[in-house]
C-alpha cells in the first residue's frame, strides 16, 4: 500500500525531471539549477523507499548510492508501485467476490440463481488467492530492484566480507582456547584425581601386611582404573568421535541420542552426508544442544532434525523444557562461532517458559 501511494508521487516527478531536464540539456548553467532541486527530491523520495524495504522486505541496499543511480531507481520503481495498487484492487475484488455466498443468503431471502452465486464466490476465491500471491511477487521484484540499484558497491562487499572472514578468525581462535580449556578441566576434575586415587589404593595395597586387605585395595583399584578409562573417554569422545569419520553423520548423531538422559528422536532427512567440516560442525551443534538440555533444561523430550536445506544444511533441535537458555552463555555461544567459521546462521529461540529451538544453517555463505 505504502509503494502504491508512493507511486502516485514519483510518476508526475519523474516526468517532470525529465521534461525540465530535457529542455535545459544544451544549457548547462540551467541544467546545474534544474539537477539540485532534483537530487535532493530524488533523494528524499529514495531514502523513503529505503526505509520502506528496510521494515517490510529487508532488502540490503546501501546509503552509499549515487544520485544516477537513485534516479534510475525512482524512473523504475514507479511502475512496480502501480502494480501494486493494481494487485491490492484484484484482492478487494476477490475478497468482495469470494464471500458472495455469505451476504447473498444473509441478505436477499430468494437467491434465484444460487448456481451462479457459487461460481461467482469460487472465481472470487480463486482471484483472491491469486492476486495475494501477487503481493509475494511484487515485494521479490521491490527488493531485486532496490538490490540493483541501491545495493552496496563492490568495495563495500568486499570491506563487509574482510570484516566478517576477521570476525570468524578471532571466533575459531576463541572457540579452539574455549576448548583446550574444557579438555584440560575435564583432565584434570575428573581422570587425573581418578588416576591420583588408583595409585594411592595401589600404594596401600603394596603396602598392606594383610591379604584380605591387600585384596580389597585391589578391587577398588580395579574400580578406579575402569571408571578413569571411562572418563577418559567421554573426554576423547567429546573432542571428536571417531564414528563420524567411520559411519558418518548419521550413526554420529544416533550415539548421541543413544547416550542421552533425555529421550532423544532423532529426524535425519540427508540423502548422503555432507562434507567433513559441515558434518563436524552440525555434529557439535546436536551434542552441545542436547548436553545443555539434559543439564538445565528439565525437558522430556528432545527432537533434533537433520535436513537439506536452499543453502546447505539445516540443524534443528528443539525441547520441550522450561526455556530461558541464554544465547550468549559459553556453550551456545561456542556454538555460534562454530557455525559462523563456515559462514552459517545461528539462532537460539528460548522464551521463558519454553519451548528451546536452537536452528543452525550450514553452510550460508
Amino acid at each position: 500500500m505504502l509503494g502504491a501511494v508512493m507511486a502516485v508521487a514519483e510518476l508526475p516527478f519523474v516526468v517532470l525531471s525529465g521534461v525540465s531536464l530535457l529542455l535545459v540539456l544544451a544549457w548547462p548553467r540551467g541544467r546545474r539549477a534544474v539537477l539540485r532541486p532534483v537530487t535532493a527530491a530524488v533523494r528524499t523520495l529514495t531514502e523513503a523507499n529505503r526505509r520502506r524495504l528496510r521494515i517490510y522486505v529487508a532488502a540490503d541496499t546501501s546509503a552509499s548510492y549515487t544520485d544516477r543511480r537513485a534516479l534510475e531507481y525512482l524512473s523504475l520503481r514507479w511502475a512496480l508501485g502501480l502494480l501494486g495498487a493494481l494487485v491490492l484492487v484484484a484482492v478487494l475484488i476477490g475478497a468482495v467476490y469470494g464471500t458472495l455466498w455469505l451476504y447473498a443468503w444473509l441478505m436477499v431471502a430468494d437467491v434465484r440463481h444460487p448456481g451462479t452465486v457459487l461460481m461467482s464466490s469460487v472465481a472470487g476465491l480463486f482471484l483472491l488467492f491469486l492476486s495475494l500471491q501477487g503481493t509475494f511477487g511484487v515485494a521479490g521484484l521491490e527488493a531485486k530492484l532496490a538490490r540493483r540499484c541501491l545495493g552496496p558497491s563492490p568495495h563495500e562487499q568486499l570491506e563487509l566480507r574482510i570484516a566478517q572472514l576477521s570476525s570468524s578468525r578471532a571466533g575459531v581462535i576463541a572457540a579452539v582456547n574455549d576448548e583446550r580449556r574444557r579438555i584440560e578441566r575435564d583432565l584434570h576434575d575428573g581422570v587425573q584425581q581418578r588416576l591420583v586415587a588408583l595409585g594411592m589404593l595401589l600404594g596401600r595395597a603394596l603396602r598392606s601386611k594383610d591379604e584380605m586387605r591387600a585384596d580389597q585395595l585391589l578391587r577398588q583399584a580395579h574400580e578406579e582404573s575402569r571408571q578413569a578409562l571411562t572418563e577418559l573417554r567421554e573426554v576423547a569422545w567429546r573432542v571428536y568421535p571417531t564414528v563420524l569419520d567411520e559411519a558418518g553423520l548419521r550413526a554420529a548423531l544416533e550415539t548421541v541420542a543413544e547416550r542421552s538422559a533425555i529421550p532423544v528422536h532423532l529426524d535425519y532427512g540427508m540423502d548422503r552426508d555432507p562434507e567433513t567440516a559441515v558434518a563436524t560442525v552440525a555434529y557439535f551443534v546436536v551434542s552441545e544442544a542436547v548436553t545443555n538440555a539434559v543439564k538445565h533444561s528439565g525437558a522430556g523430550l528432545i527432537t533434533v532434525r537433520v535436513a537439506q536445506g536452499e543453502d546447505g544444511v539445516l540443524v534443528h533441535i528443539e525441547d520441550d523444557g522450561a526455556g530461558g537458555a541464554d544465547s550468549s552463555g559459553s556453550g551456545l555461544f561456542g556454538l555460534a562461532r562454530r557455525v559462523a567459521a563456515l559462514d552459517g546462521r545461528f539462532r537460539v529461540d528460548s522464551p521463558a517458559g519454553g519451548p528451546t529451538i536452537i536452528t543452525a544453517e550450514l553452510p550460508c555463505a
